[in-house]
């Protein structure tokens, strides 16, 4: 088991905005909370999944939204208890422990900040393994479980439950009230037995983002990129100064506009080759020179030169020193069936993915397509 201490809050924060991938939300508010936890002599409990009875009930719990306004209307502590009550009281069935949706970004501390109002321990284990910007993509949904009946919670007091409906019907509804809830609101899903979540959840994934972020803290600032990939198992794909940023409307679906889309170009100091870096919520592909590097699944992250300090999406901007990051993902997102969901198509770029193996070396991703690095444009 896990304890969070005062210090590991420093770790959690920025594994998670690793994971993020350029998205997730800014963890600092979350982890605020978190720090406040502790100093009133609050258990912050992280058990591994294998560690609970195989029939305890597991609530997979979030937030959902324009995270960015996260920090600007701050939650007033209740959203996640209000989700929790009522996906109780639809199911009958109590919560043993929280699970968060999603590691990277915001979702990576909130849910332990819950745990510990709610008197519940976390599991050590998420929905996604890195930032995702749809709900239809969380692992129960690639796994085949439905994701109904869940239930939003809003700041201002409103709880929305839908009972039935497909994942993307989740989505879409999800996407339909938060404008009115203000921009973000609480989730939780349905209970899920600890031993069916096993096979349908990425373990490990709290324990990973603490380890990763004391890997990269120890760096100190400036990191040397050799080192950082070592520290990461990842690879640092370039470093240099961000000379274009592009920000446009996402593509339209049902006469919806989807999520914005954007590049990052940066100029690389060792040789002068161009890196973009194409994103939506997340960064997904990185491309040399026109040629496909990287791409998700896999993490890729954008970090500030000096301090080592991810850079959101949202906030990075033309003349910054930067080093991108390419970080692997859990064996979960490679199985066959799944890698699709996360794949560059699934974003609507035609690519097929880029990935790492543990090792830092590229690898083909079998029967449904994995580039070699440099075989694909986009």
């Amino acid at each position: 088991m896990l304890r969070i201490e005062s210090p590991d809050v420093d770790a959690l924060e920025r594994g998670v905005a690793v994971l993020g991938s350029g998205g997730g939300g800014d963890s600092r508010t979350a982890a605020t909370l978190l720090r406040r936890r502790l100093a009133e002599g609050l258990d912050v409990a992280v058990r591994p999944l294998d560690g609970l009875p195989p029939g305890a009930r597991v609530v997979p719990v979030g937030v959902v939204g324009a995270t960015a306004v996260f920090a600007e209307k701050l939650p007033g502590g209740h959203e996640v208890a209000a989700a929790v009550e009522a996906i109780q009281r639809w199911t009958g069935e109590r919560a043993d422990a929280l699970v968060s949706i999603e590691i990277g970004g915001l979702n990576g501390v909130l849910p332990l900040v819950a745990a510990c109002d709610l008197g519940l321990c976390a599991v050590d284990a998420d929905l996604s393994g890195r930032g995702l910007p749809r709900l239809d993509q969380l692992s129960l949904a690639a796994a085949g479980r439905p994701l109904t009946p869940a239930a939003l919670a809003e700041p201002s007091g409103q709880v929305l439950v839908q009972g039935t409906g497909a994942p993307a019907d989740l989505e879409r509804t999800a996407r339909t009230f938060l404008p009115a809830a203000g921009g973000w609101a609480a989730l939780a899903l349905a209970p899920v037995p600890a031993g069916e979540l096993a096979a349908c959840c990425v373990t490990g994934s709290v324990s990973g983002a603490v380890r990763l972020g004391r890997r990269i803290l120890a760096l100190g600032e400036s990191p040397d990129p050799g080192r950082l990939a070592a520290a990461t198992g990842g690879r640092v794909l370039s470093v240099g100064r961000v000379v274009e940023v592009t920000r446009r409307p996402g593509p339209e679906v049902h006469g919806r506009p989807g999520f914005a889309r954007g590049s990052v170009t940066l100029t690389g100091h060792a040789s002068g080759e161009l890196l973009r870096v194409e994103m939506e919520n997340e960064y997904l592909l990185a491309l040399r020179d026109g040629l496909v590097v990287a791409s998700t699944p896999d993490v890729i992250a954008v970090l500030d030169r000096r301090t080592g300090v991810p850079i959101a999406g949202d906030t990075v901007r033309v003349g910054m020193e930067v080093m991108v990051l390419q970080v692997a993902i859990s064996a979960f997102w490679t199985a066959p069936g799944r890698i699709g969901v996360l794949a560059p198509r699934a974003y609507g770029l035609d690519s097929d993915p880029v990935l790492l193996e543990r090792g830092g070396e590229s690898v083909d991703p079998g029967p449904e397509g994995r580039a070699q690095p440099g075989g694909a444009g986009a």
